[in-house]
């Protein structure tokens, strides 16, 4: 291993409007060997950072990352074979940040994979590289107890960065307490990939706190978004392939226990956007602060939910529920108002401490009976009065 911290270049002193010197940034270009950032230490990220395959950056508790004001785009991508085993603690997490702590300041993290996806010669958004293959257990290694800070970086009108991006990110990938804070675009987003997740946060980013597309087939348990700023989007935004809803894999994630806070806004009203042809099952979900707590879109993200391949079950929304029109066929959603309230809750009060504490027990689902990889968790909502999983190591 190369310990990075013994040999830690410093950043020249400039003044305010003066060019950095990128050149002595601690992260940049690319890494094709082993490298490991030490406990405790701060490093500068210029440019875009690559990990090669055959490559692994090892980044251990307590470390900050902090993109450089420099007019250079920043942010970190693990290629295809390369691996991250960033290991943070509640106590001492990692965090990913920037110098003008302001959201999209910097490009946030990409982790390209090679588990299935259905797009053809894909691409990363960030970086260029390619991503997906036939490989659902790919291991890109372990995250955990990471925050990014002010990511969403907007390199065009088509392209900003996320916080957390998996791109084609296999089941083999360890993922757990993560939190997206403050950025321009999506907290979160799923391109494809198997991989499986728990106890995410989603504080404040502008566009959509949570978003999939291209295929994804993962399992998460434990997600929180909270949005006070007036501009942010979805809840969540779930696609299957915007191109061709009916390609396959078709996107199928397996969500339970779940806390999602809008913010109230009368433009953007959404709280659960199902379209592009995704399946879901979502199971003890609270939706509040969207008028529209959740909306069908796209004839076959309807028909799975008719004929049970999707499943609703245990969702309280203060909001509506809706059969919304597709904007791009005119279709409009079948499944009815009925049906979903058979299982859930539309237009109901939810009490929440902080505006993300509180969870209901009435309508529970026992999610570890509909998949080995949840824990038993006999309520709805993520996080329980006697259970902070958030406390030291996320931002409120």
């Amino acid at each position: 291993m190369v310990a990075l911290a013994a040999a830690v270049f410093a950043l020249v002193s400039c003044e305010p409007n003066n060019p950095v010197d990128d050149s002595k940034a601690d992260l940049q270009g690319e890494i094709t060997s082993d490298m490991t950032l030490e406990a405790g230490n701060t490093y500068t990220l210029s440019g875009g950072f690559h990990v090669k395959d055959g490559a692994t950056l090892t980044i251990e508790e307590g470390v900050t990352i902090k993109s450089v004001d420099d007019n250079v785009v920043d942010y970190i991508l693990i290629e295809q074979g390369g691996k991250i085993m960033a290991e943070g603690t509640a106590s001492n997490p990692i965090v990913m940040t920037s110098d003008l702590k302001k959201a999209g300041s910097w490009g946030g993290l990409h982790i390209c994979g090679r588990a299935p996806i259905n797009v053809q010669a894909a691409k990363s958004e960030i970086g260029d590289a390619s991503y997906g293959g036939n490989d659902a257990n790919d291991n890109s290694g372990v995250l955990r107890y990471i925050r990014i800070e002010y990511a969403g970086y907007a390199f065009s009108a088509d392209k900003e960065a996320n916080g957390f991006t998996f791109y084609g990110v296999g089941a083999g990938t360890t993922v757990d307490h993560l939190q997206a804070y403050k950025g321009s675009d999506d907290g979160f987003e799923w391109f494809g990939g198997t991989v499986n997740c728990k106890y995410l946060v989603s504080t404040d980013n502008t566009d959509d706190s949570f978003d999939w597309t291209e295929g994804w087939t993962g399992k998460v348990q434990y997600m929180v978004a909270h949005q006070q700023d007036a501009t942010c989007d979805c809840l969540f935004e779930c696609d299957n392939n915007d191109k061709n809803p009916a390609v396959t894999p078709v996107s199928h994630p397996i969500l339970s226990n779940i806390t999602l806070v809008g913010n109230n806004s009368s433009e953007n009203k959404r709280g659960i956007r199902l379209r592009a042809g995704t399946q879901v099952e979502i199971y003890n979900a609270l939706v509040s602060g969207k008028p529209t707590g959740v909306s069908i879109e796209t004839e076959q993200t309807d028909k799975a939910l008719a004929d049970g391949t999707s499943v609703l079950e245990g969702i309280v929304t203060t909001g509506a529920f809706a059969d919304a029109t597709d904007e791009e066929t005119g279709y409009t959603a079948a499944y009815l108002l009925a049906d979903f309230t058979a299982a859930n809750k539309a237009e109901t009060a939810i009490s929440l401490t902080d505006n993300i504490y509180g969870t209901v027990t009435e309508g529970a689902v026992n999610p570890q009976s509909k998949d080995s990889y949840f824990e038993a968790a006999s309520y709805i909502g993520a996080l329980s009065s006697d259970n902070d999983w958030t406390a030291g190591w996320t931002m409120k």
